[in-house]
Parts: structure tokens; sequence; C-alpha cells
């Protein structure tokens, strides 16, 4: 019988009984673009005991002293909102395990006060048909780009950037709305604290850096970069008005990772202007990804209120 439970110290040997097979983490997770690595089962399992300092939790799907499935989670930007950053599928024969491990993570996160559960996998993995028959939406396909040292096309943006603070929260989220399409913003933040709750990590902690353009008093740019070792790492919303403003936020991400020799950019769909810039400077595709979505809460219809008709 196949059971879906928190790990526990018992199914440590479960955990590492591969029998010379590798399987491979189908979840992948903005922080580690540009990179193969991912928490071991093994990794996975032990922090599940400190979960208090890593925020990761653990399931494992065992059937006697056989590993048939792992799944790890960890909050996005608020713990509204959880990503899936382990996903392992050893039972090939059986589709149930994939399903029941997907379905365990939603509930529990739930339970556990997140009203979202997010999950990244390539395209042409068989996950993400699992995940959309266990309630999954896929709402967004994105490609991974990269070049090797990369140079900008011009010495110096032509708008200056300033840095990022809080109180630029909300106005970075009013130009995501500009940014994005409707149908991509209902899945994954249909509102300011949805939003706040669905933001990525680029890397470690402390290691983005954020910088703005602002004109009139509104932001119409946004940078996000991050360095680790050779690696570099940015992403940027431009409003859609300023499309020149592109050039701009990606010869700043250039010049502040000019020190990685490998630089990545996980470019949405819909940003066709912002591929072409890319592919323009050299950068070449080297992975795509669709993205999912799951509600742990039914959402409801508010009542609609009518005038109460005076007695005759």
């Amino acid at each position: 019988m196949t059971s879906v439970h928190t790990v526990r110290p018992t199914d440590l040997v479960a955990l590492v009984a591969y029998h010379g097979h590798v399987y491979p983490n189908e979840a992948v997770t903005r922080d580690r673009m540009g990179t193969r690595s991912s928490p071991h089962p093994l990794e996975a399992a032990l922090e599940q005991w400190f979960s208090f300092a890593t925020g990761r939790h653990t399931w494992i799907s065992v059937k006697g002293a056989t590993l048939r499935g792992l799944a790890s989670a960890r909050k996005r930007g608020t713990k509204a909102a959880w990503e899936l950053d382990c996903l392992i599928d050893a039972a090939e024969d059986d589709p149930g395990v994939l399903l029941s491990l997907l379905d365990r993570v939603a509930k529990d996160a739930g339970r556990a006060g997140a009203e979202k559960v997010f999950l990244r996998t390539e395209s042409h993995s068989d996950i993400a048909k699992a995940a959309i028959r266990c309630g999954f939406s896929a709402y967004l396909t994105e490609r991974l780009l990269t070049a090797e040292r990369p140079q900008p096309a011009n010495q110096g943006p032509d708008s200056p950037l300033r840095r990022w603070g809080r109180s630029d929260a909300y106005p970075t989220y009013q130009l995501y709305n500009r940014w994005t399409p409707e149908p991509v913003r209902r899945v994954e933040a249909a509102t300011f604290r949805e939003w706040l709750a669905a933001r990525e990590r680029l890397s470690p902690p402390r290691g983005t850096h954020q910088t703005v353009i602002e004109r009139g008093g509104r932001i119409v740019g946004w940078l996000r970069h991050a360095a680790v070792g050779e690696l570099g790492r940015f992403e940027l919303v431009a409003d859609p008005a300023e499309p020149r403003l592109l050039d701009d936020l990606i010869d700043a991400a250039l010049q502040r990772l000019a020190e990685q020799s490998s630089v990545f950019c996980l470019v949405p769909e819909f940003a066709t202007g912002l591929l072409g810039r890319l592919e323009h400077r050299g950068f070449v595709e080297q992975a795509e990804f669709i993205v999912l979505a799951r509600r742990t809460t039914r959402t409801t219809r508010a009542p609609e209120l009518a005038r109460a008709t005076p007695p005759a």
C-alpha cells in the first residue's frame, strides 16, 4: 500500500533507496535558473527538521521501503503563497502517486494559511498534465535565455535608475498591472496582496538588488538582478507605453553583471519586445517552462446589493 505523509526519520532509508537510478527534480524555481542544483531528497528531508530556518515542508510517498515520490515546498514572497521547489516522481507505473503528492501539498498548504501553490516545470514534461488533473491551472509559458559575457549596447542607460525602496512596492505593482496581461494576472496576482505573496526569490537571501526608473512621480521601469559566483540573473518590467525603456533596463542589468561569465533572464511569453532585444544582443534560448498555480481556497462571488423598495 502506498502512503503520502510528511517526512519522518524512519523514511530516510526509503529516500535513498533508488536502486542505482536517480530521478530528476521536476520543479524549477527562479533562484536556481542556470543551474541544475536542487534539493536532494535526503537534503530536503533533513531540512524538514530545521523548517524554522529554511521554511521548507516535505512530503514523501512510500510503498513498503521503496520511495515512490517526493515533494517539498516553501513560501514565496509571503506565507500566503507557496511554491514547489522539489518534485520527484519515482512511480513510473502508478500516476496516482504524483496526483496524491500534489493534492497533499495543496491541502497542507491551505491548512498552514497559504492561499495558493505555484509550480514551474519544463514545458515538455508530463508533470504539467498531472498537475492540471490535480486542479492546477497553467497560466504562463516562459523562456530561459542565456549569454556568455554579454555586453551592453550603450555605455550607460539614457534613463537614470535609483534604488528601489519599500515605498515603491505599490507603484511597482501598478507597473506590473500595465505590463502583464489580464489572464496571467488573474491567476498569478489579481490584487496587491497577492502580488506581494507571489514574488519569487532571485538568489539566496540578501543577494538581490532592485532599481527603478521613475518619471513624473510614476515608476515606469523596474530591474532586479543578482550575482551568484560566475552566474548572473536578472528580470525587468517596463511600461508598455515606453518600449525604449527595455534597452535601458537591459543595459543597466548587463553593466551590473559585467563580472559574471554567464547571464540568464527568464522571459514571459507575452514579452515579445524583451525577447527580441535579448536575442539581438546574443542571448539564446536554453529551456522553456510552463508555470501553474492552484488555489487552496475556493473563491466566491460577493453578494450584489439591490435598492430596497419602500412598502406601498
